[in-house]
């Protein structure tokens, strides 16, 4: 237990429940291997995200095969199971590396990122022996390359180039790629000829899936292209615009046909899918925040089977090579991130892998309720309500925003919001306008022009939370990471009277000084969500903090992982400046070592401490 826990001045019981809640580890990322009977995946048992490598009947203990200093994000076992290649974040920067190890935990050694400016961007490997495709950002401008590279020899080729390219889909004979590009809220699927360098969108604007496609795959015959893409809304429907599977035919001369959706569900968001030899295609549904996996024809859409899952979150997946068994990260508001066997033709009950995490005491721990409720001008919101046990009223309550602003609050496994209602807080997590999972009208009601308007989004919900009984008006606080962090700021500033405290985690403070200090591919990408920096200098002035700083009477807590390059260290650093020649109380917070995201154990638990008891001080 570090000097920080020893001295806050939350009671010792609840330290120690905070203790099991935030020091809880998981696993992610599974990556079957080619002959099925081992996995390699991310663990941070040892307290980093590391790279380990188990038996499916796990009868020895998993192998680390990762570096010791090395922060590892993904990961993915080459077809003919001589290799992993796994992204590493060096110093928890956003700056990733690749890297590739064989399966023993032999000839591990740097591919690409080597230039500490670059980024590396996950993609895949190919048909060829030892080629992994992958997207490289240099760094000096907004644009990113497609590679291929030997993770033998080392050899590197250019496959595609001119604008961001995140690769999906590399063709057996490495002739054509396919890759998404374009900006937030337009990105779209361009299928290239390496030869001439030439794209062209798999699917025309205009076209139903044309305004935003990702996830494209070729058919093993290499004639048709399939990719999710968005599906025009229908009549009296304004939120079925959502996210469902389309084919392109592909001629022999690989020139696109129109497009033809196969699998679409109005009430639901396809979040990735695998197509089967037997002609079925798994589906993974986000359906009200919830995962839903089932297989459907590819002939006429039908539904094949629902396949139950344990938990109601699954983040992520690996197919075995007969396409009949999926290795499942699961995870729910009771369970952090674990992995599972789950049978697709209904043989065997889901099974997690023995290695899995012992879970945190689930009387520590609180299932939150899913509820709607409506904005100023009626569209219709929800959020989740964590609320502690035996409490049956108003209470303090701790509104917390997620990132993004795409992002999406989840039923998945939270250890802040635990951490605070583990204090004896509530909590409310409110998906407002912007966020995901309600088709693409919903998250773009908060882009350019109409961010302004969407704000309205914050006092709606504290009036919601107050009129319902579960908020006591004057113990509200306000919470947020990331963009969610941003907003927490923007709700002191613009309604100080709402909030008596706040809390954020890696959020800009001034939009302005955010497009001049992150990555260029990412202000490049966010121009189409937040407004040009240059042309829009004074609407992103508007709507920054920073500008409004003198209105915010609320004593405020700023966290940051002092390597981070997405939300640069500085947005919090000149708010903290800011607020303290102001005379306004606030603290800041950095964590090292730590990046966008704080994954190290020991500062996910000092962080949960700190605002937890922060919380608990002002409310």
């Amino acid at each position: 237990m570090t000097d920080a826990l020893r001295t806050t001045g939350l009671p010792t019981g609840v330290r120690l429940a905070l203790a099991e809640i935030a020091g809880a580890s998981g696993a992610w990322c599974p990556a079957l291997a080619p002959t099925g009977d081992r996995v390699a995946y991310v663990s941070d048992r040892s307290g980093l995200p590391r790279l380990e490598v188990a038996t499916l009947d796990q009868q020895t203990p998993p192998a680390v095969l990762s570096g010791a200093e090395e922060e590892v994000v993904s990961v993915a076992w080459s077809p003919d199971g001589e290799w992993l290649a796994y992204l590493v974040s060096p110093g928890g920067s956003i700056c990733a590396q690749l890297w590739a190890v064989r399966p023993d935990g032999t000839d591990r050694h740097l591919v690409a990122g080597d230039d500490p400016r670059s980024t590396v961007f996950a993609g895949g490997w190919t048909a060829g022996s030892g080629h992994y495709v992958c997207s490289i950002a240099p760094g000096d401008g907004p644009g990113a390359d497609v590679v291929l590279v030997d993770v033998v020899s080392g050899a590197r080729r250019t496959l595609a180039s001119g604008g961001f390219l995140s690769v999906t889909a590399v063709s057996a004979d490495e002739r054509t790629v396919l890759a998404r590009r374009g900006p937030r809220g337009h990105r779209h699927v361009v299928l290239v000829d390496v030869a001439s360098g030439e794209q062209r969108r798999v699917i025309p604007l205009g076209s139903p899936g044309g305004a935003a496609s990702e996830d494209g795959r070729f058919a093993p015959d290499l004639g048709a292209v399939y990719l999710r893409a968005g599906l025009p809304g229908r009549p009296g429907l304004p939120r079925s615009d959502r996210t469902g599977l389309v084919r392109v035919p592909l001629s022999p001369e690989r020139v696109p046909g129109p497009a033809e959706v196969l699998v679409s569900r109005p009430d639901a968001d396809l979040d990735a899918y695998a197509v089967r030899a037997d002609g079925t295609v798994v589906c993974v549904w986000n359906a009200d925040g919830s995962t839903e996996l089932e297989l459907r024809d590819l002939a006429d859409g039908g539904l094949v089977r629902a396949v139950p899952l344990p938990q109601p979150v699954m983040p992520g997946w690996s197919l075995s090579g007969d396409g009949r068994t999926l290795l499942a990260e699961l995870t729910g508001p009771l369970a952090p991130r674990s992995l599972w066997l789950v049978s697709l033709d209904g043989a065997a009950e889901p099974q997690p892998l023995p290695s899995t995490p012992r879970r945190p005491d689930p009387h520590l721990l609180v299932t939150p309720e899913h509820c709607r409720y409506l904005a100023h001008d009626g569209t219709e919101l929800d959020g989740w309500l964590y609320v502690p046990p035996g409490v049956h009223g108003p209470n303090r309550t701790v509104v917390s925003f997620h990132g993004g602003p795409e992002g999406q609050e989840r039923a998945g496994y939270h250890p802040v919001a635990q951490s605070l209602v583990a204090a004896g807080l509530t909590v409310f997590a409110p998906n407002v306008r912007g966020s995901g999972g309600h088709g693409a009208a919903f998250m773009a009601a908060d882009d350019l022009g109409a961010r302004e308007a969407s704000f309205d989004d914050v006092p709606a919900t504290v009036e919601h939370l107050v009129q319902a009984g579960i908020a006591l008006p004057g113990q509200i606080g306000a919470h947020g990471w990331s963009y969610g962090g941003y907003l927490a700021l923007v709700a002191l500033t613009r309604w100080p009277e709402l909030f008596a405290a706040g809390a954020t985690l890696a959020g800009m403070s001034d939009l302005r000084t955010f497009f001049a200090g992150t990555e260029p591919w990412m202000a490049a990408a966010s121009v189409t969500e937040y407004g040009d920096p240059v042309t829009d200098r004074d609407m992103l002035a508007s709507i920054s903090p920073m500008t409004a700083l003198d209105r915010l009477t609320a004593p405020v807590l700023l966290c940051h992982g002092d390597r981070d390059t997405n939300v640069p260290v500085l947005e919090s650093i000149q708010a903290h400046q800011e607020l303290t020649a102001l005379g306004a109380p606030a603290e800041l917070l950095l964590l090292r070592g730590e990046g966008h995201t704080i994954v190290g154990r020991d500062n996910l638990l000092h962080l949960s401490e700190r605002v937890a008891e922060w919380f608990d001080r002002w409310l």
